[in-house]
């Protein structure tokens, strides 16, 4: 396994780090990866230049770092929804996605986790399965085009509190088999496994799941960072272990206090020693 930390975490005081402060110093603390919120790089993908691309990822390849890929892919951006009735609308975001699988892909990433559950829900009068259908499709599609970019798509399944739609591992599952692509498959997230009263996260991992994950968000349940609460890694990175996961352990909180330096430094320590617990 690796670590990598989302860029968002880096805020401070209402600023955002840019890219170039964050990449040293992410280096520097012994991070392998950066994941990427396109929201904090400019308003919309189309802002993001070819220069501004370049610039990030030689960066992080003069620093030994890898860009590894992009998260709230939709976050911030207005007129956007995955599974909408309105035709033009699930064109305009299916454009939308494309576009960021070439910035994926420009940055050196390889994955993207779709999340974004603001613009996946089911609104009151759209009929389930006819939404599920829209989504399976236009993943069809953009697993495609991920495909030629070597980029791979991550659907992430949330709770409750946050959609209506995708709010389990069995559910994510789900969507993965109908869509049946190779560079479609499935994120998990410990904030979110751990809402499910029904098993621990570590049992959940362990499920049929395990066969289709292909990234790992690590947060607590109060929403910081790993180490920062009551939920026990070493059981969840053993796991890991037992499905054979071997790619990117990445922080991700929603919670910036008390500071991102601290949030960085005491996280990656934290999993590091939980990680050699099960060695």
């Amino acid at each position: 396994m690796h670590f990598a930390i989302c860029n968002e975490t880096f805020q401070q005081d209402g600023q955002q780090w840019p890219m170039e402060r964050i990449i040293p110093y992410c280096a520097e603390i012994g991070y392998e990866g950066i994941e990427v919120a396109p929201f904090t790089l400019a308003a919309t993908v189309y802002d993001i230049t070819r220069e501004q691309r370049a610039a990030i990822r030689g960066t992080a390849e003069k620093h030994g770092i890898r860009i590894i890929g992009l998260h709230w892919l939709l976050a911030k951006v207005p007129g956007v929804y995955l599974n909408h009735p309105d035709a033009a609308i699930r064109e305009k975001t299916e454009a939308y996605l494309r576009e960021l699988i070439g910035l994926c892909s420009d940055l050196g990433g390889e994955v993207m986790v779709f999340g974004s559950p603001a613009q996946r829900s089911v609104q009151d009068g759209w009929p389930y399965r006819v939404t599920w259908q829209r989504t399976v499709e236009t993943f069809k599609r953009l697993s495609e085009a991920a495909a030629a970019k070597n980029v791979t798509f991550a659907f992430e399944p949330l709770t409750t509190k946050e959609t209506n739609f995708i709010i389990s591992m069995e559910d994510g599952v789900e969507l993965v088999e109908a869509v049946g692509h190779p560079h479609f498959r499935l994120h998990l997230d410990v904030k979110a496994m751990g809402a499910d009263s029904r098993r621990s996260v570590a049992d959940t991992i362990r499920t049929e799941g395990g066969r289709y994950l292909y990234h790992f968000h690590a947060n607590d349940l109060n929403l910081r960072g790993p180490g920062f609460g009551d939920t026990d890694f070493v059981p969840i990175f053993r796991a890991l272990r037992e499905v054979g996961y071997d790619r990117w352990v990445s922080v991700e909180v929603f919670d910036y206090t008390p500071d991102p330096q601290t949030i960085a430094v005491n996280s990656l320590a934290y999993m590091r020693k939980c990680l050699a617990a099960v060695q």
